[in-house]
């Protein structure tokens, strides 16, 4: 919400797509989502930069693996960090900014298969609540969106909303975002 709030445009575009699809004022339904081709795009690019973990869990070597170019010995505790990986500008152009047209004609999942963008990790050890994520999140942000116009307090331009955030196991917000919801 935040993200969307601080790209006015890409909060315009969300909420058109969902006024083409199902009508301004209704509830999202878990079985629309795949049809808000721009929405998942939002989804994805939220995760890409705002992962909501930025460390996978930690893994230990079984035994010693070279891994490009750096041995890794057993026993070694092997972190992933996802946050880095979103903000890597070999991977991503412009990789700071929050361009979810990224995706637009992107085979990418969040699925674990891509590891440019696993913020629910993967293989073995991804998030079991993986699919109760990329269900949920899209039909409760989609519902919000299309059921009230959002605004920040006055006196906050887009451009000038906090997004530092406050490392730990999650990411959060430093300064909790406040908006006014405008009722349809």
């Amino acid at each position: 919400m935040a993200e969307l709030l601080k790209n006015p445009h890409t909060l315009e575009k969300a909420q058109e797509e969902l006024e083409q699809v199902i009508g301004r004022g209704k509830l999202i339904d878990e079985a629309d989502v795949a049809n808000y081709l721009y929405f998942r795009c939002i989804v994805k690019e939220t995760f890409r930069i705002r992962p909501q973990a930025p460390f996978l869990v930690r893994h230990k070597a079984v035994e010693d693996v070279e891994f490009c170019g750096y041995i890794i010995p057993k026993d070694s505790l092997v972190l992933v960090n996802v946050w880095a990986i979103g903000r890597d500008s070999s991977l991503w152009e412009d990789p700071l900014d929050f361009k979810s047209e990224r995706f637009w004609d992107s085979e990418i999942s969040v699925r674990g298969q891509d590891f440019e963008l696993i913020p629910f990790g993967a293989g073995r050890r991804i998030c079991p609540e993986l699919p109760l994520a990329i269900r949920m999140i899209p039909v409760a942000l989609g519902s919000l969106l299309n059921t009230f116009n959002w605004k920040l307090p006055s006196g906050i331009a887009p451009k000038d909303l906090d997004m530092e955030e406050n490392f730990g196991i999650t990411l959060a917000k430093a300064q909790p975002l406040l908006v006014v919801p405008i009722p349809l």
